[in-house]
């Protein structure tokens, strides 16, 4: 029998498998945050497609927090119908719904390096690279706003009717800027040691938490290594980790870089032993992304246990039925939609 798929439940939340689609921006939609047809066309087809659990792409707390102009957004509750349309149509193909939240931080409005008609913000005025446009520094009032906003956008999360929420903590944006010591030279509260430059995540979390029912988890993306001499280690990430799951984090999912332009070198299943490591240290579930492309290696990873759950990225890209057709190379028999049953083999 495949244990990829079989279920899985975090709190009141059941998968139908163990397989999830990571969150990737799709830069469509309108100026205003509000999801579009695209969306809809996109998503819906993963969730007809088989998939366990979507998450959707990044979804700003604030404007200035996009990674581009045309993301998506819940920073006001226009935003909310557009895309709860589009999540009672992949919950009623079977798949739970996971909302992304993020903010930018230095990144934003990535496109033109930073600058966008309205200023970046980090922990510290230092720009992403060379040729990126300063931040500016938040104030302690400015953080506290932040964290409002994510409070805010996961109340209206709670409206649009996600089952989860995963807070963006990777890939050099706002919260993972605060984590890195790369990023984040503050000389106050929010700098300094590890447990320090962890307060702005941790803050957030426990905002969330307080705005998010009980029966629905919550998830944290991380960045488990920045790749780079002074930055974040796995060492680091399995504390922060630990820290994570006693705010009531129930899942971390597990990637890495971002912080910096370097890109590592990359192969199928590169990141892991990242997710393996936190699940086996902290005791917490996890998820793997990183070029997992077959489903022999996804049954691999989760049979073994080195993450709970997978998550495919370009391959759900290139291929929206990919679970339908894994089941069939696993051996395992799954419902298909009742409209596409003449297509089924056995």
């Amino acid at each position: 029998m495949s244990v990829l798929f079989t279920s899985f439940t975090l709190r009141g939340v059941t998968l139908r498998n163990r397989i999830a689609m990571s969150p990737m921006c799709m830069y469509s939609a309108g100026e205003d945050g509000i999801a579009t047809d695209w969306h809809l066309a996109h998503l819906v087809s993963r969730a007809v497609g088989g998939v366990g659990m979507i998450v959707t792409e990044a979804t700003a707390v604030e404007a200035r927090g996009r990674i581009s102009p045309n993301d998506l957004g819940l920073w006001n509750d226009a935003q909310i119908e557009p895309l709860a349309r589009i999540v009672r149509a992949c919950q009623s193909q079977g798949a739970v719904v996971c909302s992304q939240l993020a903010h930018a931080g230095r990144k934003a409005w990535s496109a033109t390096r930073g600058a966008g008609p309205l200023p970046s913000v980090a922990p510290s005025a230092i720009p992403f690279d060379a040729e990126w446009v300063a931040p500016q520094e938040l104030s302690h009032a400015e953080m506290d706003a932040i964290v409002a906003a994510f409070r805010a956008a996961a109340q209206r999360a709670l409206s649009v009717g996600f089952d989860a929420i995963e807070l963006h903590g990777a890939h050099g944006y706002l919260l993972h800027e605060f984590l890195s010591p790369v990023s984040n030279h503050r000389a106050d509260e929010y700098g300094g040691s590890l447990e320090h430059r962890a307060r702005a995540l941790l803050r957030v979390v426990d905002a969330v938490r307080a705005a998010w029912p009980e029966r629905k988890p919550l998830l944290v993306r991380l960045s488990c290594t920045d790749w780079i001499e002074g930055g974040l280690t796995i060492d680091d990430q399995v504390q922060v980790a630990r820290w994570l799951k006693a705010h009531g984090v129930d899942m971390v999912d597990c990637s890495s870089g971002g912080i910096s332009p370097f890109v590592p070198a990359a192969g199928p299943g590169y990141q892991v032993p990242f997710a393996e490591r936190i699940r086996r240290e902290v005791g917490v579930a996890t998820m793997s992304v990183g070029l997992i492309t077959t489903p022999e290696m996804a049954e691999e990873i989760v049979r073994n246990g080195r993450a709970d759950v997978v998550t495919l990225g370009r391959e759900l890209l290139r291929h929206p039925h990919w679970p339908l057709d894994a089941a069939r190379t696993l051996g395992h028999d799954v419902a298909w939609p009742k409209q596409y049953l003449r297509a089924k083999l056995t």
